[in-house]
């Protein structure tokens, strides 16, 4: 039977990587998205580049009724998931908590937190059914320590982070793993997603040294989901070499 990965967000950043990373491994992928020609684009990509088989699923995690029905009503020669990728997120904005957009707030709260409880519980009866399922579900070092301006976009990545560490407890009865993978800074199109297209703003993000990639953290993915049976990453943070946590980063000066 064919090994089969479900990956959110994977039209961009590090949901495509992985899309791509489990493809070249020949495991069946089913990617989700809310862009219809970036999910269509993918599906031809991955199908003929690495010769698997993709099913793309075209919704918004934040909307519950569309995540149950349509992970729900999976074919059945679909079902056979045995690796969740939880790794659809954002930020948006960067701003004083006085400053900040409410509506930047819910957007995040509902993606971050909610848009992941909503995908594992759909997807939880086939993890179950296989009897070796493996949720990884995508952090944040901002979910480790609070910065500056980072307030609610903190408060949802430290909500990933205890939401993993109760289903590993929840779930341990049913054998299966859950790793929370916890990045630094990564140049993706997350920064232009936060700034809301300020390109000067969001490059200056990653000025005077070297931030993960995508690929990186794809690899770590591919490591951890990779492992024998007996054996779970639980908890793994990564940074590039500048960085020491969510605050502390050496930039060299031209």
């Amino acid at each position: 039977m064919k090994n089969i990965v479900l990956i959110t967000g994977a039209t961009s950043g590090f949901g495509k990587a992985c899309a791509e990373k489990f493809a070249a491994e020949k495991y069946d992928v089913i990617i989700t998205g809310r862009r219809a020609d970036r999910l269509s684009e993918m599906q031809k990509q991955l199908e003929s580049q690495y010769g698997i088989a993709c099913l793309p699923l075209l919704f918004d995690v934040r909307d519950k009724k569309v995540v149950t029905e349509t992970i729900g009503s999976l074919p059945q020669q679909w079902q056979g998931i045995t690796i969740l990728v939880n790794n659809a997120g954002l930020a948006l904005g960067r701003d004083f908590f006085d400053e900040a957009d409410m509506d930047d707030w819910e957007t995040m709260i509902d993606t971050n937190l909610k848009g992941l409880l909503y995908v594992s519980r759909a997807v939880l009866p086939f993890l179950l059914k296989t009897g070796a399922g493996h949720i990884i579900n995508i952090g944040s070092i901002a979910g480790k320590e609070v910065y500056e301006k980072g307030n609610v976009y903190c408060a949802s990545k430290y909500a990933v982070d205890a939401i993993s560490k109760a289903m590993r407890i929840d779930l341990l009865r049913h054998g299966i793993k859950v790793t929370a993978i916890h990045p630094g800074a990564a140049e993706t199109e997350f920064s232009m997603v936060r700034f809301k297209g300020d390109t000067e703003k969001a490059d200056a993000l990653y000025a005077g040294y070297t931030p993960l990639s995508a690929e990186d953290i794809a690899d770590t993915v591919w490591y951890c989901a990779s492992l024998p049976a007996h054996v779970c990453i639980n908890d793994l943070v990564i940074t590039c070499t500048a960085q020491a946590n969510s605050y502390s980063t050496f930039r060299k000066s031209n």
